[in-house]
């Protein structure tokens, strides 16, 4: 088989594999959008809920998501961030550390609903926050940290030594070295992996669940000391155990 043969089947077969994904994705969305854009309106989507939710908007739910992932990014990245600075730029490369970085890449692998009970635990009963918007951004904080950690880290890791080492010739500190070439040089991926971690967390239901979510609450949150509505949890409430939906949903 020559060469160019050889190419041409590789480039079928990985033509055909990005095919596999993305159609059902594709068919996916559109089945999404077709379905559910008689039903989108202003109202909708700036209402409260009436009727047990079987009427109304969903404004709670949507302004509880949003207050929910700024939390948790609050929680999340300055923690997250510092913590692969450290194990990138100065932790030394012993037993110690590498049982860190196999500790954090087990915890990104633990099922959601082990952080809810660990936040119901720790943060609604111990710390006697309730449940409460609080509680849930720093469950859900735990939640993110571990992606958050691992791709800061790795973007970290992958800026050039040199970049160091001409840094620091020069007379530059070791913070000024990281903090002027490092992290512009790793901006890209430690964002990446911020969104990354962000949009697990604005999907998830079990953590809300048991530390954040209520079953119907058609107002406002008021503090970060309220419950609040959120839209993983409003999809599993109205499609499970709201009498009266259609049967479609």
């Amino acid at each position: 088989m020559s060469r160019q043969t050889s190419q041409k089947i590789a480039f079928a077969l990985i033509t055909l594999a990005v095919v596999v994904v993305v159609v059902p994705i594709a068919l996916v969305v559109l089945y999404i959008v077709v379905q559910g854009m008689g039903a989108i309106s202003w109202e909708f989507l700036t209402g409260l809920p009436r009727e047990g939710m079987r009427e109304g908007g969903i404004l709670p739910a949507i302004v509880g998501t949003v207050v929910l992932t700024f939390g948790t990014a609050v929680a999340a990245i300055p923690l997250g961030g510092g913590a692969a600075i450290y194990l990138a730029e100065y932790a030394r490369d012993n037993w110690l550390t590498r049982a860190i970085r196999f500790a954090i890449i087990n915890l990104a692998g633990i099922p959601s609903v082990v952080y809810g009970l660990f936040g119901l635990g720790l943060f609604v009963l111990f710390f006697h926050f309730g449940t409460s918007i609080l509680a849930g951004s720093l469950t859900l904080g735990l939640l993110t940290l571990p992606v958050v950690i691992s791709t800061a880290e790795e973007a970290i890791l992958s800026v050039p030594q040199s970049f160091r080492v001409v840094s620091i010739s020069l007379g530059a500190t070791k913070w000024q070295t990281i903090r002027h070439q490092v992290l512009p040089h790793a901006l890209p991926g430690i964002i990446t992996g911020i969104i990354l971690g962000l949009e697990r967390a604005a999907g998830e239901t079990a953590p809300i669940l048991f530390t954040v979510a209520a079953f119907y609450l058609p107002r406002l949150p008021r503090s970060i000391f309220d419950q609040t509505m959120a839209l993983p949890y409003h999809l599993y409430v109205i499609s499970t155990q709201v009498p009266g939906m259609p049967l479609e949903i």
